[in-house]
């Protein structure tokens, strides 16, 4: 039987590849738990369709596809869908980077002044380094960055020296898409090329990653997926952004669960990369106090529950992705999705959990939202928290006496220690809402990949915070 006629007999909601391996009782266990755990959390989330695999020491264990890569003509995902890569594509802009820097042609040390001369003076300490780890003090785009306009490089360049830093250089970590986005420049400084020639050269092609690419919604992609996105519960279409937009070296490039199946195997030999380089990529970043982040180059990095892990996740036009390595035990885990709403860490977790149960999310199960505009207020409340800048007007006078600056300090802390706290504090969920002693009381999960931190706030009838606790599990 082909895999075509399989695909026929099993229908286009689910199709299942195995490859590789021959079937046992463990991956059959395995295999159930994945497909038991997907399909709850698609139906739940609202999820159209999903591409995962499991792949063990460099080889495909198991392929699965869900639901649909197109709704309006009802396109089921196969393992030939091409997704969108959102931010996991900062890994291969951080790889070319390390490429230039294996061949001498950069040093992770070089001040960026160098190759951008007309720096303004805030950038003298930002190094190559800096970059790639977010702790230039570069933030994301601006407010009123036109996400519907063309820009050329020069013009990129010109907006990214315009936006003030957000911190002395090298003093803290915050996520940087600005950051990536000038490494790509940079590359072109370098080589001569487009970062996406490069990349594609060096990295894509020699690799068999056939259809890894830049995105572009002009030309003709066979397979390609459609993002989408939930307004008001129902499924949309991604919002339209312009060519360029899609071109930018923080994570714009296309692939199939194919594809990042040949770069997982990759990352087990010296090519792209020595092995020593790999290394110092996935080191936790020492800021400038001796404090670290998990966060080396374009790569989460940690020790979760006692096991090496390096992971990303990517979120961009309807679509998100999450690719989870333990190196020591040669287990990867990576997934597709095209929704923007897909809670991907915690989607991450829950699969993991299935090879690794101290990974388990917390018992208690989100309940529906039927204040949406509540948790919406209370996202832009704990975002403030993250950003060392929170709103005393939010809370009630005895709140703010409470709060403020000591817990409040506190509470900003604990966001931080998540690994990416913008992500996940969007991606929050209700699982509690009551009333007591004539307030109401939300209590939503932040659902990291090795913890959770739970948040609890009691709101005033005109919506002001009285309390706002924190508690990690």
């Amino acid at each position: 039987m082909t895999m075509k006629s399989v695909r026929d007999l099993l229908g286009p909601s689910v199709s299942i590849v195995l490859l590789l391996v021959a079937p046992c009782v463990a991956q059959q266990d395995s295999s159930a738990k994945i497909d038991s755990y997907i399909k709850d959390e698609m139906r739940r989330q609202q999820i159209p369709g999903l591409s995962l695999a499991v792949i063990r020491d460099g080889k495909i264990a198991l392929v699965r596809s869900y639901g649909f890569s197109n709704v309006e003509h009802h396109v089921p995902v196969t393992p030939e869908t091409v997704f969108q890569s959102g931010s996991i594509g900062k890994q291969f802009t951080a790889t070319a980077v390390m490429i230039l820097v294996e061949e001498g042609k950069l040093s992770l040390d070089d001040k960026i002044s160098k190759y951008f001369k007309e720096a303004p003076e805030s950038w003298k300490n930002i190094t190559v380094r800096h970059l790639l780890t977010h702790t230039s003090g570069m933030g994301d785009y601006p407010p009123d960055f036109d996400m519907r306009r063309d820009y050329t490089e020069d013009e990129y360049l010109a907006i990214i020296k315009s936006v003030p830093l957000s911190y002395p250089t090298g003093t803290k970590w915050d996520y940087s898409n600005l950051g990536y986005v000038t490494l790509g420049i940079l590359i072109r400084k370098v080589t001569g090329k487009f970062h996406g020639d490069f990349i594609g050269e060096r990295i894509f092609q020699p690799l068999g990653m056939t259809t890894a690419r830049v995105i572009s919604e002009a030309d003709i992609v066979p397979n390609r997926a459609a993002g989408y996105r939930l307004v008001a519960g129902k499924l949309k279409n991604q919002e339209w952004v312009s060519p360029s937009i899609n071109t930018t070296a923080d994570g714009s490039y296309y692939f199939t669960i194919l594809d990042l199946a040949k770069w997982d195997a990759a990352l087990s030999t010296d090519k792209p990369l020595r092995q020593s380089t790999l290394a110092q990529m996935w080191t936790p970043v020492k800021l400038d106090d001796g404090t670290r982040k998990a966060y080396g180059f374009g790569w989460h990095t940690d020790q979760i529950h006692n096991r090496r892990i390096v992971y990303h996740g990517g979120a961009w036009q309807g679509f998100k992705s999450f690719i989870v390595r333990f190196p020591d035990d040669k287990l990867t885990l990576i997934y597709f999705a095209n929704s923007w709403e897909t809670r991907d860490f915690k989607l991450a977790r829950g699969l993991t959990a299935i090879f690794y149960p101290e990974f388990a999310l917390p018992a208690a199960q989100p309940i529906e939202d039927k204040d949406p505009q509540v948790t919406a207020s209370v996202r832009r409340a704990l975002l403030k928290f993250a950003s060392g800048a929170p709103d005393p007007n939010l809370f009630t006078p005895e709140a703010r006496a409470r709060l403020f600056p000591d817990q409040a300090k506190q509470i900003g802390k604990s966001l931080n220690s998540l690994s990416l706290p913008i992500a996940i504090i969007y991606t929050n969920e209700l699982i509690e809402r009551r009333e007591e002693d004539g307030l109401r009381i939300y209590r939503y999960a932040l659902n990291d990949l090795g913890t959770t931190l739970f948040c609890t706030v009691k709101l005033t009838k005109d919506d002001k915070i009285a309390s706002l606790q924190m508690s990690l599990e």
